[in-house]
């Protein structure tokens, strides 16, 4: 497969390997982690948040646990960590399988038609210092995911927004980060007109 091609299909491959990883009845975030890689932080944030925007958002405390997650990828790679680290605590705790799956099965069809217009284009954008905007956006948004939990669909809402972003850096498409800046800086003004 040519490299333009894995590109292209970088998205749904996150989905197929994490798909066909799941055993037994209940999934630990360490899993998830070690399924994808410990290096992978774009590939993890993606999982991740689009875990937090499917029907496995249905998973009590889910957002909060997706929030506290991202924001810890995203600090690190900030500043410039090589390898994955989360606390016990938080890689110890399970997902329902079924529900995962469920979730995984329902992305199918958005995650195609992202990957119909991804592919590495702009790839500036994918690096410092064009990151830092995107990533603070992110940072600061997964500080209010928790609280997002009291509206509903409004933590999906901030989840997809991450999504989107880590869609671009997935792909290399500079063009996908550019246009996520604005799902990153209306989905707070989204969360707080659904909450009004």
């Amino acid at each position: 497969m040519a490299q333009d091609e894995r590109n292209r299909k970088a998205l749904s491959h996150v989905l197929d390997e994490l798909e066909q990883s799941v055993e037994g009845k209940e999934v630990r975030v360490q899993h998830v982690i070690d399924t994808l890689g410990h290096q992978s932080f774009p590939a993890l944030m993606l999982i991740f948040s689009l875990i937090s925007t499917s029907p496995a958002s249905a998973i009590p405390g889910i957002t909060a646990v997706v929030a506290l997650i991202v924001f810890l990828l995203v600090v690190q790679m900030i500043i410039g960590r090589d390898h994955v680290w989360l606390p016990d605590v938080i890689t110890r705790r399970k997902m329902d399988s079924g529900k995962l799956c469920k979730g995984i099965r329902w992305l199918r069809r958005p995650t195609e038609f992202v990957e119909k217009f991804a592919r590495p284009r702009w790839t500036a954008l994918t690096h410092r210092p064009w990151l830092w905007l995107p990533l603070i956006l992110v940072l600061f948004l997964t500080l209010f995911m928790p609280f997002m939990e009291i509206v509903p669909t409004s933590g999906s809402v901030a989840s997809a927004a991450i999504a989107f972003f880590s869609a671009g850096l997935l792909t290399r498409d500079g063009v996908l980060i550019a246009l996520a800046h604005i799902p990153l800086l209306a989905a707070p003004v989204i969360v707080y007109t659904l909450g009004a």
